[in-house]
This record gives structure tokens, sequence and C-alpha cells, in this order.
């Protein structure tokens, strides 16, 4: 379909002039259904089909379609979960002051569908919270504003300084949950092992204990990696997705996906993790890491996460909702940057975003 063509399907009725005895119907499908549904050989007569179209029904329309695009049901669908699943990743489970809590993945991980995003908490930049608006933040979202999800990671705050170095956001967090016991109980933590070279069997577990320590908790609700051990254009945070094999040859000596399996599996079995995902990664490395998983007995990744906003669908083109899909792999997605650094808020209308802006007021 054109690239501005709608990318959902959809079949709608809407009766039209109905009498007792007839019944005309409005059939409308969007996108790719439209092309996909007429190009198809035809099945039955083509009285059957007027007949189809006369009932007025979308249904009755599905029905005449190719089976595999057909929408199941409810019960057909959950006989196409994976055995082991709870459920289907992103499924509404409950409503919690009008924040909605979906399933992240397909085990029992439930997150609000707004989390609390932590890269610049506590950071070097003059226009970055400091650690009592971080935790008024905290307050608000956790305590009254239905927000479980808190998204952190060993690398942040960014940018860092010697006074206010890498981990130093995990130890705000930390902080507010040693005032009161109860609250993690409360929140989703999800952290994430600094990627690349650093990521081996044994920096994922020495890692993971350093934000469990920093964090004041045993344990984490998601551990991911914050971008892949190999080499992967989407590791460039979403920036190209074109792929330079000349670039590949830097991916030899890192931990493949076995290796990292293997090692979050451990931390899964020992309860200092309940999942594991990662980030800036792509179809193909949710897609091996699953495989990997399996082959190994351990839980698979149950989220993916990556710049995403109304003006960045990258990763949609890397084919990652098609492998995430319930029937597929069930893994569940979290979106940052969904403001696309505040270009959506409207802030850079009348004055253009700048590295080096000296007005620190309109900054602010």
């Amino acid at each position: 379909p054109p690239s501005d063509s709608p990318r959902h399907c959809e079949l709608s009725t809407r009766p039209l002039n109905t009498t007792p005895n007839t019944s005309v119907a409005m059939t409308a499908l969007l996108g790719s259904l439209a092309v996909l549904a007429f190009t198809q050989p035809p099945i039955g007569s083509l009285a059957d089909r007027r007949s189809l179209l006369r009932a007025g029904s979308a249904t009755a329309l599905g029905s005449w379609l190719p089976q595999f695009m057909q929408p199941p049901g409810a019960a057909s669908a959950a006989r196409r979960l994976p055995k082991a699943a709870k459920g289907a990743t992103n499924e509404v489970v409950r409503t919690v002051n009008g924040i909605r809590h979906k399933r992240m993945g397909g085990g029992d991980l439930v997150v609000s569908e707004m989390g609390l995003g932590t890269q610049r908490w506590g950071s070097g930049d003059f226009n970055a919270p400091d650690e009592a608006t971080c935790l008024s933040f905290l307050d608000r979202a956790i305590l009254e504003g239905g927000i479980n999800l808190i998204d952190t990671a060993e690398q942040y705050p960014i940018p860092s300084t010697r006074a206010k170095p890498e981990g130093d956001t995990e130890r705000i967090i930390g902080r507010w949950l040693a005032q009161d016991k109860a609250r993690r109980q409360q929140v989703v933590i999800a952290s994430k092992i600094t990627g690349g070279q650093n990521v081996n069997a044994k920096n994922i577990i020495a890692d993971c204990e350093g934000s469990l320590r920093r964090l004041g908790t045993d344990y984490l609700d998601i551990y991911n990696l914050h971008w892949p051990a190999r080499y992967s254009p989407q590791s460039n945070w979403g920036q190209s997705l074109e792929y330079k094999q000349e670039v590949e040859l830097y991916s030899g000596g890192r931990a493949d996906f076995g290796e990292i399996a293997e090692a979050m599996g451990a931390l899964v079995k020992q309860g200092k993790i309940r999942g594991w995902g990662m980030c800036n990664d792509n179809a193909y490395g949710l897609a091996a890491s699953c495989y990997a998983a399996r082959a190994l007995g351990v839980p698979p990744p149950v989220n993916m996460q990556n710049d995403y906003s109304l003006i960045n669908r990258r990763i949609d083109e890397n084919g990652l909702a098609e492998a995430s899909s319930p029937v597929h792999e069930n893994v569940g997605f979290m979106a940052y940057n969904v403001l696309a650094g505040g270009v959506l808020t409207g802030k850079y209308l009348e004055r253009a975003a700048a590295v080096d802006d000296p007005d620190q007021a309109s900054a602010r």
C-alpha cells in the first residue's frame, strides 16, 4: 500500500435504509486489506459473494475472505498463544486512576501504559530535575496517578559528571523506595545493563547486583540490555536502519544470544529478576533471543524497548510488530522518547532547538 495509507485493517458495517426484508450495508476495507481481499482467487460463485454483501454483515464478509486474513475470535486467539503464556501481551488487566495496566509479555508482569522515564534525573545538565523534584515526580505518578512503571538504567543519569556519576538515578529511586517498604510492591522497575562489549555472562550477573544495591531492593522486575552486544543499526538509537556489513566485524568476540539468555535465565531462577529483554534492538535480535532461550530451556524475553513516537516509526519498519505479536513471540513493547525530544510539545515552534543555545532561560 502507499506509504500514507492506513496501517491497520478494519471492517465496519453501517446499515442504510433498512427494511424488514432487506439490509444494505456500507462496508469499509481500509489500507492493504482492500488490495489483498480482492486480488485473491474467487471463492464460490458471484451470486454467493453478492449474497454475503447483501447480508450487510462484516462477519459474513469475513467468512468469504481467505483464512489467514480473518481476525480470530478470543477462543481461537487463546489457542494460538505459546503454551506457557498466562495471557497475551498488551491485554488490559486492570485500570487504576484512569490509567490502563497491561500485560508485559506472556507472564504475570503488568505495567501501566505510561511510565516514568528517568534518564536525566539528577544529571549534570543545568536544567535537569534535582533529587527533590524527582521524588515529587514519583509521589505524583506512583502514589496518586495510577502509574507503576519506572524505567531506569545503571548508566543514568545522562549526562553524568564526577559529582553526579552513573548510578545516581538508581540511588535517587532507591531513596524514595526506602521511605516506605510498601512502595516496592507498588512499582514495576525496569533497569538496564550497559550494552556493547560490556554485555557478557559475568557482567550481566555483576551489573544486575550493582543495580539491586543502588535501588535497595532484592529483585528487578525487568532487566534489559541497554543496546545489543552485537553490532546492529538499531542500536544507533533509531537514527538509521541501514545495515553496514563493514561494521559488523565489530560484533566479533561479543556475547552471543545463547550466553545472554543463559545468564538472564540464571537471574530469573535466582529470583533476582522477574523478566528480561532488550533496548535499541530489532526483530532479528528479538527472535534470535527467543529461540536461544527456548533451546536452553530458560524464560524468553518479555520486553523490547525502542525510540518510538508519532514522528518516528522506524521500529515498525523492521518487522518488530510481527515478531512480538501474541501469536508469535508474545513480547511486550516499551517506547521511549515518545515526545520526540520535546518536538511534539510545540516548544520549538517559535525557537529552533540548538545544542549550544546560550539562552538557559529558554532551555528551561
